[in-house]
């Protein structure tokens, strides 16, 4: 067998490991990049930080209740990306659908990326809100959208 052959399926072997390794730690490092948690010119607002976390629907400013004891809609928020899930009282998921949000002072704007079926239509539209958190309490007052609604952190 022809040595420089051999030498060649070596390097490539070395390589193709060398990328399997550097792929995957890339993307890491892409992702951790447009973390505002890891980004040292971000730094979040109180608001930001109490917001992180999941929640349950419990009604309107005007009428507050208690999370529904099965089925409902969660919303979770990770400091930089944002789903929301509601599922009947049999457990089957009604919609879900999710993507990135900003927060500037009050002012709250998510970015529709992804969705099922029954709320598909909704990508890519942004919906702005006025928010508060007030201890285990999580308000939204939509701005141009029906979406007033009041959230109690889920335990």
């Amino acid at each position: 067998m022809n040595i420089s052959v051999l030498r060649f399926g070596k390097l490539s072997s070395v390589a193709a490991l060398a990328l399997a390794v550097a792929a995957p730690l890339a993307l890491v490092a892409a992702l951790r990049a447009d973390d505002p948690k890891t980004r040292e010119d971000a730094k979040p607002s109180q608001l930001a930080k109490d917001l992180i976390g999941t929640w349950v629907l419990v009604g309107t400013p005007d009428k507050i209740g208690e999370p529904p004891a099965t089925g409902g809609r969660l919303k979770f928020f990770t400091g930089r990306h944002w789903t929301i899930t509601e599922a009947d009282e049999s457990g089957k998921v009604v919609f879900h659908h999710g993507g990135t949000y900003k927060i500037s002072d009050e002012e709250y704007a998510e970015t529709i990326k992804y969705a099922n079926e029954s709320t598909s239509e909704l990508v890519g539209k942004t919906f702005k809100f006025k928010i508060k958190v007030e201890g285990e309490k999580y308000t939204q007052v939509g701005i141009d959208n029906q979406y007033t609604e009041v959230w109690k952190r889920a335990k």
